[in-house]
């Protein structure tokens, strides 16, 4: 069975075209892309945005460690969470997952890469029970998720064994991780040393060479990298080289491979990101959040870059505002308007580049309405007050710097009906249960 909407316009690859019917088949697959006249499902169609970074359970940080104690740092916020992580039963972990997983919805995103590292009991004991938490979450939302598994076995560059509040996270070896990812079978998208600090870099070639014959020699690769100042010094002094030349020394690059922040990396290690074919995945809230830096997006975007979004740490979620935070930031750092955009404007492009990013760094196709994709889509609201009076090939600027998730008239993935003017099924008991959940959790 065939279904169609219609609307007044939709972003393509190729851009803002008007009066398009978008149909699709029973499977959610994009069949056509055919003009149409109305009446009309909506004013502007987006391709639904992929979130490529994702620590749900983090989501239950928000308003921790905001106290200025000292010389603060994303190293005094890590104490922050290491507390939460060590505190949350499956249930705990379900309940803050559903809520996050309701607000990516109802922000914009329709499809999530879930960098999942608190993969064990309280006592450290293996078994599936957190990972089953998360999935659990995203089927009763019905947001499709790509899981990574996280491998992390350090406590820093040093190859120190991992400290007590992270054994929540840690494997021994490849080996011990590689079995756990076969054990979780289907579920698996694609898995993601956590960094190098967290992963001997002689651990990779085994962890690559087996990621790819559980998975497939496609399936997605992400790491931390060049996120804190701090982590480069350290790499540097232990080495002499910097993470991501580090990493580049260890495997061999190319698309598959995702490197999430590289907040820090240098004018030439970008120029090797651009070459090898990788991308970067970059999360502004966060990095705004924990006072990472400013990446040089507009340098590596003009220069042919890959670049997607994640939302991170979850403090705050949605699709817009993490564009919004990438955007001023570059204006911050340059002093200049539109550093992101082309002539035509900035919404439309930064859409466009961070949705076909994402939907490579899920490994699903996933970011673009067009025939075989997936029909996933966000529909502006032609009426909402930033909106107003705007043609679709400036609404998408308007939204950008004034608007928010509430500007959203619905949301579909795989072309059903998942978010009706920002309420999201089964949301009120949600936000209840979630509530419980943070009432129990906080100190």
């Amino acid at each position: 069975m065939t279904r169609t909407l219609r609307f007044e316009a939709v972003l393509t690859p190729t851009g803002i075209e008007h009066g398009r019917a978008v149909s699709f088949d029973a499977d959610g697959v994009i069949t056509g892309v055919a003009p149409a006249d109305p009446p009309w499902d909506g004013f502007l169609a987006l391709p639904g945005m992929p979130n490529a970074h994702s620590h749900a359970f983090q989501r239950a940080l928000t308003g921790r460690g905001e106290a200025a104690l000292g010389n603060d740092s994303f190293w005094s916020w890590r104490e922050e969470m290491y507390r939460l992580a060590n505190s949350l039963q499956p249930e705990d972990a379900y309940s803050v997952a559903r809520m996050a997983f309701t607000e990516m919805l109802a922000g914009g995103f329709t499809h999530l890469v879930e960098f999942h590292y608190l993969l064990h009991g309280v006592d450290g004991s293996r078994g599936p029970e957190m990972t089953d938490a998360v999935l659990r979450a995203a089927d009763a939302v019905g947001l499709p998720l790509t899981l990574l598994p996280v491998y992390y076995r350090t406590s820093g560059f040093d190859a120190a064994p991992a400290e007590a509040e992270q054994h929540r996270f840690v494997h021994e070896s490849p080996e011990e991780f590689l079995a756990a990812v076969a054990r979780l079978g289907e579920a698996v998208g694609g898995v993601a040393p956590h960094s190098l600090r967290a992963v001997p870099a002689a651990d990779l070639a085994e962890l690559v060479e087996g990621a790819s014959g559980l998975l497939g020699p496609e399936a997605p690769l992400h790491i931390h990298v060049s996120e804190q100042a701090t982590e480069v010094e350290e790499c540097g002094q232990r080495f002499g080289r910097t993470p991501i030349e580090l990493l580049f020394d260890h495997v061999e690059a190319g698309p598959r491979w995702n490197l999430v922040h590289a907040t820090h990396a240098t004018p030439g290690e970008r120029v090797s990101i651009r070459e090898s074919g990788a991308g970067v995945v970059l999360c502004p809230l966060t990095e705004a959040y924990l006072g990472d830096g400013i990446f040089e997006a507009r340098e590596h975007l003009e220069g042919g870059g890959v670049a997607a979004i994640g939302t991170d740490s979850n403090v705050r979620i949605s699709a817009i505002e993490e564009l919004r935070v990438l955007e001023y930031g570059q204006r911050l750092r340059d002093r200049m308007r539109a550093r992101l955009g082309d002539a035509t404007g900035v919404g439309a492009a930064l859409w466009s580049r961070t949705a076909e990013g994402g939907a490579r760094a899920s490994g699903r196709p996933v970011g673009r309405l067009e025939i075989g994709g997936r029909a996933d889509i966000i529909v502006l609201n032609g009426e909402a007050a930033a909106l107003a009076g705007h043609r679709p090939e400036t609404a998408i600027d308007a939204w950008l710097v004034g608007g928010d998730a509430r500007d959203i008239a619905a949301v579909y993935v795989k072309g059903d009906r998942m978010v009706e003017h920002g309420v999201v099924a089964h949301e009120e008991e949600t936000r209840a249960v979630f509530a419980a959940t943070m009432r129990r959790l906080r100190p």
